[in-house]
Order: structure tokens, then sequence, then C-alpha cells
């Protein structure tokens, strides 16, 4: 009988792969009759590889709104936030009136290692011209981008200096930080914000853990805002520098994926301690394992908005002409079941339009207008406190949006790119003067103010830059202390670096102005049976 049965399971199974095999012929061969059709009868000369992407493409976007394809030619730029790393010269740069001019050097890197300078033109890389030719940032990085190893000659123009100077740059492996800066916010908080999920993630986040509990770090607030994932495994070891031992942190399982647990298996460096995380609408994917799995196990509050609510597995896949597809392969769940992927079956063009529909639903500005059913309810492993899946995470303290914090006025001005070029032409005119007048950071933040006559001088560069933006007073008072605060932060970013711009920038955050009030407050934060 036994023997009977297991001959008809492998039987059943034989059928199934083969109509699954047979499915797959038939459709391979239906693609390869239009393709030859196409080539044989259609009235003009067609371009192969780009009906094929085109056709890969529309594939993908049958699955699932996050299967993608990366062509052979965007393969490293897509790779680079994921590596941590990419070759190039070592600068920050901003193309200014068609003049590309170094903002910053990568402390350490090839250019500051050969003498290049914050303020210095480039007029020529390798002997040809990329002045005034209307050189866009894309073609800056194809310029001075390149194999380890390889050399670029700049010719630089040096404020002071009659004559341009020539540096030969060895390419080098660049760091791209996703740590954008780690700080102590109070004498016994600390502040790390998160910008993505890397390779080096982690030990960036250590190097800023051990540095902060060096400075008698008490507390934690971890900024994840604005932070759309990256690396899964990322996010587990960062998880497991503030859960103990032997705690899910996340758990993932599909069709053709077995279920794969992430479990903490090494000590962290704030395992005890008060710990916020920061969210909003566009945290999603890693930095939503990360709120999960530190909501489900009540090690931390998660303060903001609900997160964006991406809750689907991707590999990379290489295709054999170098170009990659992402696919799919699992949904991923928090320690305590839950999967925030929200819903995308119905229509993938209205999933991407669902910021615009919580907004129009008053979910953003009002947390009355935030309801889930009982189906989703779910228990946190400790406090037993209930939390909700079926879409993003839902912070224990919510942070409405003001949506009444950017007038137009102040869009015109940023989205004209203004900020930043009168910012760094100012930083660039008064390098010295701001260096002898402010002896350092803390005391160029206690007493710059953009004064009156800054602010005229502001809107005149206004006024030649882009005369088509009128100046509005009523919505200038309005947005003044935004004005100011947004340029004061990118003269202290173009002068000393990132962090000074988010230890001022940070005064207009109105999440984690919240967080700093609850972390300071017993009643506040106690009430939710975090453990510290």
């Amino acid at each position: 009988m036994y023997k009977i049965f297991f001959l008809s399971l492998i039987i059943t199974i034989f059928f199934k792969l083969n109509a699954q095999s047979q499915d797959i012929k038939q459709s391979t061969r239906k693609l390869e009759e239009v393709f030859t059709y196409i080539n044989h009868l259609y009235v003009d000369n067609v371009d192969n590889k780009s009906l094929t992407d085109a056709a890969i493409i529309a594939t993908l976007e049958k699955l699932d709104p996050h299967s993608t394809y990366i062509s052979k030619d965007e393969v490293d730029d897509a790779n680079q936030t994921i590596n941590g790393n990419f070759v190039g010269v070592g600068i920050r740069f901003q193309l200014l009136k068609d003049t590309l001019m170094v903002v910053a050097t990568v402390p350490g890197g090839p250019s500051e290692k050969i003498g290049i300078r914050a303020g210095d033109k480039i007029l020529k890389v390798d002997g040809i011209n990329i002045a005034n030719v209307k050189l866009k940032n894309s073609q800056v990085r194809e310029k001075l981008m390149g194999e380890l190893g390889s050399k670029v000659k700049v010719e630089v123009l040096r404020k002071n200096e009659g004559t341009p100077l020539t540096f030969t740059i060895t390419r080098d492996k660049i760091p791209l930080n996703s740590v954008d800066c780690y700080y102590m916010i109070t004498p016994t908080t600390g502040y790390i914000k998160l910008n993505s999920f890397s390779h080096t993630s982690t030990d960036e986040i250590k190097a800023g853990l051990k540095a902060l509990n060096q400075q008698g770090m008490k507390n934690l607030i971890l900024d994840l805002q604005d932070n759309g994932g990256g690396v899964m495994m990322a996010a587990k070891n960062i998880c497991d520098e503030f859960l103990t031992n032997d705690k899910l942190v996340v758990y993932s399982e599909g069709k053709h994926q077995p279920r794969q647990d992430l479990i903490c298996d090494t000590k962290g460096l704030f395992e005890k301690g008060k710990l916020i995380v920061l969210v909003n609408e566009n945290s999603a994917s890693a930095s939503e394992i990360v709120s999960g799995a530190i909501q489900d196990w009540d090690r931390g509050l998660i303060i903001g908005r609900r997160t964006f609510g991406k809750g689907l597995v991707q590999r990379p896949i290489n295709l054999s002409d170098g170009s990659e597809i992402r696919l799919t392969i699992a949904r991923y769940f928090t320690p305590s079941g839950r999967n925030i992927q929200k819903p995308y079956e119905n229509n993938i063009v209205e999933y991407h339009k669902d910021f615009i529909k919580r907004l129009a639903h008053g979910e953003l500005t009002s947390q009355d207008s935030i309801k889930f059913p009982d189906s989703l309810k779910f228990q946190t492993k400790i406090s037993k406190r209930t939390v909700y899946g079926g879409g993003g995470i839902m912070p224990d303290i919510f942070v409405p949006l003001d949506t009444n914090e950017f007038t137009p006025y102040f869009r015109k001005v940023l989205n004209a790119g203004i900020f930043n070029s009168f910012s760094l032409i100012y930083v660039d005119n008064n390098r010295n003067l701001l260096k002898s007048k402010f002896s350092d950071f803390n005391n160029f933040n206690k007493t710059f103010t953009c004064d009156e006559l800054f602010m005229n001088d502001f809107f005149k560069y206004i006024e030649k830059e882009q005369n088509e933006i009128k100046y509005n007073e009523s919505e200038y008072k309005k947005n003044e202390l935004l004005f100011k605060t947004f340029l004061k932060s990118l003269i202290a970013q173009n002068n000393w670096g990132t962090t000074e711009f988010y230890k001022i920038y940070n005064q207009r955050n109105a999440i984690l102005k919240v967080a700093l009030e609850t972390i300071d407050n017993p009643k506040k934060f106690d009430k939710f049976g975090i453990e510290k």
C-alpha cells in the first residue's frame, strides 16, 4: 500500500513538473515567434536590445512593485549604495554656473592626499575642457570615476593663484557612508542618522556607538526617517547591537524559499539603555525590519508616522549580458509574525500613489484617521502590547506631518537649487573670514546669524539668478526661520561637514523634538513597558 502511494506521489509530481516545463516552453516559443515576425516583417529597423529590455521590464512589473530590471550600464551605479563604496577621486562637488567646484575632499581620499582643496574649480579633465560647456552631474561622474588604480589629470583654478594648477589623481575606493552623522544631542542622549543599509552600515553604526558610549551615552535616538532600506543582513546586524542573543530579528519565506530565521548571535554595544527609533512614510524595507524588531521585542519606542510598507525580499540575479534582475523571492515577517507589505495585487499604479492617498485620507496629519481591522492585530513579545501588520510599521507615538511647513515660495527657491549655490559661493568668498571669526563650529553655531544684511544679499542673488522667482514677503515671513536655519546649516556643511549640517537643521526636526521630550520624561517613556 505504501509503495503504491509513493509511486502515485512521484507520478503526480512528475506530471506537474512536466506541465510547468511545457508551459514555460510554449511561452518562450511564443516570444521567439513575435521577435522573428518583428525582425522579418516590421516596417522599420528595430533595436532588439531595447525591445528585449522592454519585455523584461513589462514582465517583472506584472509580478509585484519591487521586482526590477537593471541594464548592464546601470548595474555599477545601482550597487554603489549597497556596496558602500565606489571608485573615484574622492571629492564632493557642485556645478556652479557651468563650473565644477570642489565643495569638500573625502578625508584620506586621493584628492586630499595630493593637495586638492575645497573651493578649487576644475577646468579640465585629461586635457578636455569641462568649464562653461553645460556639463551634467552624470557626465562629471563619468569623467572622474574609473578603474581602481587608474589615473586622471585635472587642471584646477584656485583663488589667489595666478595660473591654473595641474594634479594627477590615482583613483581609489571611496567610502559611501550610510551613517550621515552621530553626536551627543544632549549630555546623556546620543543621536545617529542612518540614510541606507549597505554592506558597511554595521561597521559604521558600531563606530558611532563606540564613540557615543565613550562620551557617556545613556540613551540613543536612531533616525531612520527617509531611509529606503537596502541589505537585509545589515538590518539584522544592526538589530544585534540593541537586542540580546537568541532573539529573532526577522524571518522570510516564499513558494521556493523555505523559512529562514535571522537571529541575534553577538554581544551588542547598546543592549541596555533607552532607545527610540524615528520613522516616517519614506522609511522602508530594512528600516521596517529594524523598527519592527525593536517594537516587537519591546526594546525601544518607535516615533513618527506609519512606514512605507515594503515586506518583500529581492534576490539579485546576474544575466548573461551583464545586466541584472532583482526578483522577489520571499516575504519577510517581524518577530511577532507581522508581514508589513502593503497590498499591491489590485493595481501597481495605485500602489505608487499611496502617499497621495494617505495624505488625502488624513492619515499623515491625524492619528484618528488610521484604522486597522482586528485581523491585523498582533502582540509584542514581552509587554503584550497591541501592534499592527498589513502595511508598514505603525509607530508607538504618532507625529503629524505639517503640510503648511513649506510655502510655495520656499519650494520654488529650493527646487531652483538657490540655497545650495548661494551658500557655496558665500563660503568660498568668506572662507578665511569664517575661520578667523569663528574659532570652531560650536562658536559658529552660537554666534552666527543670518541677519538682515545677509538675507538681503540672498534675495538679491535670487533676483539675479532666477528673476522669474518673485519675492513674496508674506510667504517668507511664514518660513523665515526655515529659510535662515537651512542657509546656516548649508554654510556649516560646506565649511565643516555633514554632522554640523544636522546639528543645526535638526532644530527643525519635529519627530526628533518629540523623541527628545519623550526620552527625558519617565512618565511618557515608561508607560509603554519598554525594556531599558
